[in-house]
């Protein structure tokens, strides 16, 4: 299992806030590896310019220049690689980093893998300004293989093995984007069967390395991508899909093997970055730990956040340098104040304030125990503790893991039961060998019975246990891909007073009539498919601030008026398309009396409510016979004389007087 040193904190108090210190905590990693064959290189007119002509391989270049762009602001951290195979360049021996003296023939690393810098890009986009005056000047570059004669896509899968594995670091996520043309590689070769084992064996290799493949193949009008030929035989058994959780060599029918996700398949060469955006963030779990099914029974899981706001960077201070700058580093040190020396931050005590000051503590230091927490306090003065004695009160002593406590029947989960985001658990087989298997059964048998689980889980070592629901979800496979995945929700389950009642107030119902007048409308403008697609609509503000950044790091010019903001709504397409519909449900809805209603409510906004001074006139009698009338209060007084209708002017000893002569009449 991944250790959990990084969550050793003991300065993360806030459990309630959102935890986004995963996407820190991997940096991701992306090869691009581009096929430079013929057909990839061969020109045709750009679908953007006029009068000029680009390639295949010139937009997958500017695919990922523009990844790599957009990585400086939302991922400096990360790193990109670029390997080109299918062509006659090689990698010179002396490189560095050694791993271009290790990749199979044919292949070449045009970028090795480091991370991400202006300089590697600004190379790159001088490239791609050269290529886009000469269009055959990157068939000069990397030149291309003979038709008829390719490399296997053993070898190619080998050799990105190699190079993630000499390059990239080892906790990174790790992921190949494989872009080409040719739905057969093997076509030309003398046994293409004899090839096909071999590149499902290095593709499994890379797999099991932790490496993700996502492919993007590339189809014309002339040239239509058949996945069916070689790749859907070769990348389908190594995804997991369909019902892969049960068996991980399963021998998958004919018709199995031709199904594969229709994103991956670009009819337009346009649609390449677009496709990539989609891709470009990884799928980082939160937490990856073990879950208890019983006694001597854990299997490993892994835990996704489904919903996550996307942020400003953090603002870091940098060093000039002279020639360059550089990041300063940060460090927090804790002072003894009367020493003025660093304090070792596991010699620290935690302590509750309860009313003794410090000159308090040190006025005690005769009675004070030797050894490290083992101070003693007298009694009301402050308890102190070590940070592991707060660590295991926040945790209960518990380790990071989801218990399986028992099970109910589905029914009992409420709708307002789900008050915090969830998490989508699913299986870790790198953890615990038949996680898959387990989890699968556990997850079928619960759908089958309609229950649900009740777990306590623990997610992070310096957080508190929660009670949660486990929901569990079926696998709902679309043609193209994974409508819904298997696996099950973890929804946190709040406490009795984190439920409020909502007030039941009555309001106006609009007539039938507008109704189906507002129903018009709304069908002719819904969204497509009836989905939304958030990656289609980015945050404006945060892509105004990236665009910004963007500039400046390659000292670009900012044009502020060529921004677009995608939220904007298409005022004319509206119109164009329910424009009389809304004119007909505004009229409708003019012609509705209860529309023209106002309701005014009361003002909620919070008073000052006054202390309550009242005293009875049973109260006011005793204190006149005890002789003790002048300790109540003078608004006590003027209340009780206003209530008998006397006059409240005067001195305290005047309404003294004024009291004890009304209790002597009556």
């Amino acid at each position: 299992m991944a250790p959990y040193d990084d969550w050793n904190n003991i300065d993360d108090e806030d459990e309630e806030l959102q935890d986004t210190s995963f996407f820190d905590s991997k940096r991701d990693v992306i090869l691009f590896c581009i096929d430079c064959s013929p057909s990839m290189q061969s020109l045709h007119d750009d679908p953007t310019y006029e009068d000029l002509q680009t390639s295949h391989l010139y937009t997958a270049l500017e695919a990922a220049m523009q990844i790599q762009k957009k990585k400086v602001v939302v991922g400096p951290q990360d790193a990109v690689g670029i390997m080109l195979f299918n062509t006659t360049r090689q990698n010179d021996r002396k490189e560095k980093g050694g791993a271009g003296s290790e990749i199979k023939q044919n292949n070449y690393i045009y970028q090795h893998i480091t991370p991400i810098s202006a300089p590697k890009i600004q190379e790159l986009i001088q490239l791609l300004e050269a290529a886009r005056e000469d269009p055959t000047l990157l068939s000069k570059e990397f030149p291309p293989l003979p038709v008829g004669k390719k490399v296997p896509m053993g070898d190619v899968f080998t050799s990105c093995n190699w190079v993630l594995r000499d390059e990239a670091p080892k906790t990174a996520t790790k992921r190949v984007f494989l872009i080409t043309d040719s739905d057969d590689p093997h076509a030309d070769a003398l046994t293409p069967h004899a090839l096909l084992d071999p590149a499902r064996t290095t593709l499994r290799d890379l797999t099991h390395a932790g490496v993700a493949v996502e492919p993007f193949f590339i189809s014309d009008a002339q040239n239509p991508f058949d996945t069916s030929k070689f790749y859907s035989s070769v990348l389908l058994p190594n995804n997991l899909s369909l019902s892969s959780l049960d068996e991980d060599s399963k021998d998958f029918t004919e018709e199995e093997r031709t199904i594969l996700p229709e994103s991956i398949s670009i009819t337009r060469i346009d649609d390449l970055l677009a496709q990539m955006r989609f891709h470009e963030v990884p799928k980082r779990a939160q937490f990856s730990i073990g879950m208890e099914l019983g006694a001597g029974l854990v299997i490993g899981v892994k835990g996704y956040g489904l919903v996550t706001e996307q942020k400003k960077g953090a603002y870091k201070y940098f060093v000039d340098l002279g020639d360059r700058m550089e990041v300063a580093g940060v460090k927090t040190v804790y002072l003894d104040e009367d020493q003025q020396a660093e304090v070792d931050k596991s010699q620290m005590l935690y302590g509750m304030s309860l009313g003794a000051t410090a000159a308090d503590a040190d006025d005690e230091d005769e009675g004070a125990g030797a050894g490290l927490g083992t101070r003693l306090v007298p009694a009301g003065k402050r308890p102190f503790f070590t940070a592991e004695d707060v660590r295991s009160f926040r945790t209960l002593g518990l380790d990071p893991t989801v218990k399986l406590l028992g099970f109910k029947d589905e029914s009992e989960l409420a709708f307002e039961d789900n008050v915090k985001h969830s998490f989508f658990l699913y299986p870790d087989e790198m953890a615990y060998s038949g996680s898959k298997r387990t989890f699968s059964a556990l997850l079928k048998s619960m759908i089958s019975k309609k229950k649900i689980g009740i777990a306590i889980a623990l997610t992070r070592r310096n957080s508190s246990p929660i009670f949660c629901a486990m929901l569990p979800q079926a696998e709902q496979p679309e043609e193209g891909g994974w409508n819904e995945p298997p696996g099950f929700h973890l929804v946190p389950l709040p406490f009795a007073d984190d439920i409020r009642a909502a007030p039941i107030e009555e309001a106006c119902r609009a007539q039938e009539e507008v109704k189906e007048a507002a129903r018009a409308w709304i069908t002719k403008l819904c969204v497509k498919n009836g989905a939304y697609p958030p990656d289609s609509y980015p945050n404006p503000a945060l892509a105004f601030h990236n665009a910004q950044l963007e500039a400046s790091a390659f000292s670009e010019e900012f044009d502020a008026e060529s921004f677009e903001d995608l939220t904007l709504p298409k005022v004319d397409m509206i119109h164009k398309r329910a424009g009389g519909l809304l004119q007909e449900w505004k009229k409708a809805l003019m012609n509705d009396e209860s529309a023209n209603k106002v309701i005014v409510t009361a003002s909620k906004s919070g008073t000052k409510r006054k202390a309550d001074s009242s005293v009875d006139e049973a109260e006011i009698r005793s204190k006149y016979e005890n002789g003790t009338l002048g300790k109540i209060t003078v608004q006590q007084m003027k209340d009780f004389l206003k209530s008998k209708s006397i006059a409240v002017s005067g001195k305290k000893a005047d309404l003294v007087d004024r009291i004890a002569d009304w209790i002597d009449n009556h």
